[in-house]
């Protein structure tokens, strides 16, 4: 076997090799400001900064006051894969309407936080335990020092994976957590799950983990048309983020490498064991998007099956960018979300 992997691998170099950019790295801002477009406000009276995460990462973060009568309690929101702060400002905007205060961050590799490469467009991590480590360095530093409990979360795709994994542990710091589009299972893949595993585990066996996926690129999805785009059929909210990466393209992010791929992958198989739904100890509300073309409805939907400690809510029509979608959407997750942070509707098993 591991001669024919080889073979595969001296065969497919050019392959591999293909899509590496020219794009050299520029300097990333050092200053944490957050920015503002017409189409695209922020929230007044945020607190911005870094952070200090593992290797000495630097993780850029925000945090406001809730705007109506104080809760005494916080929402953090961990975001998807390539996304920044700024693309979640209209949600910190109702959060904050509910008399949250809401404090969010940008993973390694993305937004205004510190890149792992020299083309700091690539997506790129080799393990989702750094990701993990990067959630820890956050409740330390932020969410347990600055911020009332109690805690509750607010993950999308990538970020609900890794916030999944770790409502298994017995540090998760969070009461209550809602999952939007949580990556369980990827879709659409150019090649079936188990051959797109052993091309992207052999790249990075072989030295490429660091290479864009085949097809893999600069180019950052929110930049291209409207038309065709898998994330949202709002126009004006799709069209809205690429003003901001118009006006800050360092934010954006390209294609993930082969690395990264393998992690997920591996981060995927986790939560894919039989036993893992069991060992959820906090309440879960996912939703569930049924136009989705880029995480698995059907697999979290089995998911959601699978757990006591978990509710799902299925929006028919819905993309995957719940959050980012048409209003009528986003009223029917708000409505869901309403009922199940406490406030309202209470818990019961």
């Amino acid at each position: 076997m591991k001669l024919d992997m080889q073979n595969l691998l001296n065969a497919g170099q050019n392959l591999f090799k293909a899509g590496v950019p020219s794009l050299k790295k520029t300097e990333q801002p050092r200053s944490a400001e957050l920015v503002a477009v017409p189409e695209n406000p922020i929230p007044a009276d945020g607190k911005v900064g870094f952070i200090n995460s593992s290797n000495g990462v630097s993780l850029r973060y925000a945090l406001w006051r809730g705007t109506s009568e104080q809760r005494f309690a916080t929402v953090c929101i961990l975001p998807g894969r390539g996304e920044y702060i700024e693309k979640y400002s209209e949600t910190i905007s109702d959060l904050r309407r509910r008399g949250f205060t809401v404090a969010i961050f940008d993973w390694r590799g993305q937004g205004g936080s510190d890149r792992e490469l020299a083309n700091p467009r690539k997506g790129h991590i080799t393990d989702f335990k750094e990701y993990d480590a990067d959630l820890q360095s956050f409740v330390k530093q932020v969410l347990l020092p600055d911020c009332p409990a109690p805690f509750f979360a607010l993950a999308h795709s990538m970020g609900a994976n890794i916030l999944l994994r770790n409502t298994a542990y017995e540090s998760c710091q969070f009461e209550r957590v809602v999952m939007v589009s949580p990556m369980l299972e990827l879709v659409n893949l150019p090649v079936a799950p188990g051959l797109a595993r052993f091309f992207v585990e052999a790249a990075s066996i072989a030295g490429f983990s660091d290479v864009y996926v085949p097809g893999g690129s600069d180019l950052i999805v929110e930049q291209q048309e409207f038309e065709g785009n898998v994330l949202t059929s709002d126009r004006v909210r799709y069209e809205r983020y690429g003003k901001v990466l118009d006006a800050a393209p360092y934010l954006g992010t390209g294609s993930p490498t082969n690395g990264w791929l393998y992690a997920a992958f591996r981060a995927m198989r986790q939560m894919s064991d039989p036993s893992f739904p069991g060992r959820i100890k906090v309440p879960v509300l996912m939703f569930s998007a049924a136009d989705d073309q880029i995480v698995s409805s059907e697999a979290i939907q089995n998911f959601a099956s699978q757990a006591r400690m978990c509710r799902l809510t299925d929006i028919p029509g819905a993309r995957h960018e719940i959050m980012q979608e048409r209003q009528t959407f986003r009223e029917e997750f708000w409505a869901a979300f309403d009922k199940f942070i406490p406030g309202t509707t209470e818990w019961q098993d």
